[in-house]
C-alpha cells in the first residue's frame, strides 16, 4: 500500500503528444516510479520507473516556456511544464533520486527468496555487541560523573586555599603597609590563570575528538521553503550536524545541544530547526535517497527531539529502505501498467555456482537492517571514544590540580609555622 506513497509531489502540466495539448495535474515521485496524475480525470497520464530514465534536462517549449524533459528508454520523451515552485527545484530532486538509484550497487539485484538463517544469525551477533557497547557506555557515563564530582571538590579546595592565602598575606604584611596586603600576585590569581589555561586545553581536545564523522549522505537541501532546493550533503558528527554544498563548503553547523526539533516527513525527508528568541529560526530541509542510512543514527542521538509528522503515516506499512531496494515487477493504476519480464534460461544450463549465487544467504531486508545496526554501533563507539578522551584530559587536570593543592597546603603550613 505505502510502496506507491509519493516522496514528493509538485503541481504542473504534462504534454500529451498524440493530442497535441497540455494537461494540468500533479507530478509525483515514489520510491521507484515517476508518474503524472491529471487533476480533472484523475487518470495516470504517464508512469515510468527511475531505472528506465536515460536523461533529465531543463529545456524550453516553443522557445518561450520553461519545461522539464525526461528521456525514457525506447527514445520516449516526456514534457513537464508550469512546475511549482519552480523547475530547478523539481530537477534537483528528480536528478538526485535517479542518480542515487543508478549508483547503488543493489539497483539491479533480482534475487530469489533466500534462507534467513544466516542473516538472522549475523543480526543476533550485532545485537549482542550493541548491548555490550551500551552497557560500556553507561559505565563510562557514571565514571565521568564521578570525575566531575572530584573536579568540583578540588575547585572547592582551591577556593578555600585562596581564602587562606589572602588571610596569611594580611597577617604577613608589615605594620607600616596601609593596604592590607603586599602588591604581588596572590595564589588565588595565579590559580585562576592556571584554571583558564587548563579549560582552554580541554576545550581544544573536545573539538578534536568530537569532530569525527559518523556518516555523510548526499542530499537536496533548502533553507526555509521548497523553492531553493539545491544539491549538497548532510554530515552527521558525534556532536553536531553539518550542512555543506556540492563543493564541501560549510553552510551551517547545528551543535547537538542547539537543535530544538527534527521533523520526519518521510523516510527520505527531514527538517532540522534551531529556535531563537528575538530573531528568525534557522531551518533546513533535507531530501535524500540515502536518508534511511542516517535515520538510525539520528534516532539514537536525537531521540527526544524527533517528531513524526502525519505525512510519515503513508510509509509505516513498509520498512525504511532506500529507492535502490528490490521492488515488485507489476504496478497498476488506471491506464498505467508496466511489467518487467523475467529472463528465460534454458533448463540444464545453470551450474552449481550459478544456483548458489541465485540463492544468497542474506536477504536484502536483512542486509539493510545489518547496515543500520552497524551505523548505530559506529555511533556508540565514537561517542565512547570521545568520552574516554574527555576523561583522560580530566584525569590530567585532576593530577595537576592535586599536585598544586598539595604543594600549596605545604606552603601554607610553613607560613603559619613562621607566624607562631
Amino acid at each position: 500500500m505505502s510502496r506507491d506513497a509519493p516522496i514528493h509531489s509538485w503541481p504542473g502540466s504534462y504534454y500529451i503528444n498524440n493530442e497535441k495539448r497540455w494537461e494540468s495535474g500533479t507530478l509525483s515521485l515514489t520510491r521507484t516510479m515517476v508518474r503524472f496524475i491529471s487533476s480533472q480525470s484523475k487518470e495516470c497520464l504517464s508512469s515510468f520507473r527511475l531505472s528506465r530514465i536515460m536523461e533529465i534536462k531543463m529545456e524550453s517549449s516553443s522557445f518561450i516556456f520553461s519545461t522539464l524533459t525526461v528521456l525514457e528508454e525506447g527514445n520516449v520523451k516526456h514534457w513537464f511544464g508550469s512546475l511549482k515552485p519552480n523547475r530547478v527545484a523539481v530537477f534537483n530532486v528528480l536528478e538526485h533520486f535517479w542518480r542515487e538509484r543508478l549508483l547503488s550497487p543493489t539497483s539491479e539485484a533480482r534475487g530469489a527468496e533466500c534462507h534467513p538463517s544466516k542473516g538472522r544469525e549475523l543480526i543476533n551477533l550485532v545485537v549482542g555487541a550493541q548491548r555490550r557497547l551500551e552497557d560500556t557506555g553507561r559505565v563510562l557515563s557514571h565514571q565521568g560523573e564521578q570525575f566531575d564530582n572530584m573536579m568540583q571538590g578540588l575547585e572547592k579546595i582551591d577556593s578555600d586555599l585562596g581564602v587562606a592565602d589572602k588571610l596569611l598575606s594580611e597577617l604577613e604584611s608589615p605594620s607600616w603597609w596601609p593596604f592590607g596586603k603586599l602588591p604581588w600576585k596572590t595564589q588565588q590569581e595565579a590559580k585562576a590563570e592556571d584554571a583558564a589555561k587548563a579549560a582552554a586545553a580541554i576545550s581544544a581536545g573536545k573539538v578534536s575528538s568530537r569532530s569525527k564523522v559518523i556518516t555523510s549522505i548526499p542530499a537536496v537541501l533548502s533553507k526555509g521553503g521548497d523553492s531553493d532546493l539545491k544539491p549538497g550533503c548532510l554530515l552527521v558528527l558525534v556532536s553536531s550536524l553539518e550542512v555543506r554544498d556540492t563543493n564541501c563548503h560549510l553552510l551551517h553547523r547545528f551543535e547537538r545541544n542547539e537543535i530544538d526539533e527534527i521533523r520526519v516527513h518521510s523516510p527520505y525527508e527531514i527538517t532540522v530547526r534551531q529556535r531563537f528568541i528575538g530573531k528568525p529560526d534557522i531551518c533546513y530541509r533535507f531530501l535524500s535517497a540515502k536518508m534511511p542510512e542516517a535515520m538510525s543514527v539520528l534516532e539514537m542521538q536525537y531521540k527526544k527531539k524527533m517528531e513524526l509528522t502525519s505525512e510519515y503515516a503513508a510509509f509505516k506499512a513498509t520498512p525504511l529502505s532506500s529507492p535502490s531496494d528490490k521492488e515488485g515487477t507489476n504496478w497498476n493504476e488506471g491506464k498505467c501498467q508496466e511489467t518487467e519480464l523475467p529472463v528465460e534460461v534454458p533448463a540444464g544450463e545453470l551450474s552449481q555456482l550459478q544456483v548458489h549465487v541465485l540463492q544468497p544467504s542474506v536477504s536484502q531486508a536483512e542486509a539493510q537492517e545489518l547496515k543500520q545496526m552497524l551505523m548505530q554501533l559506529k555511533n556508540l563507539a565514537l561517542e565512547a571514544e570521545s568520552e574516554l578522551e574527555r576523561q583522560d584530559e580530566v584525569l590530567d587536570v585532576l593530577t595537576s590540580s592535586t599536585d598544586h593543592a598539595t604543594m600549596h597546603i605545604g606552603m601554607h603550613t610553613s607560613r603559619m609555622k613562621r607566624l607562631l
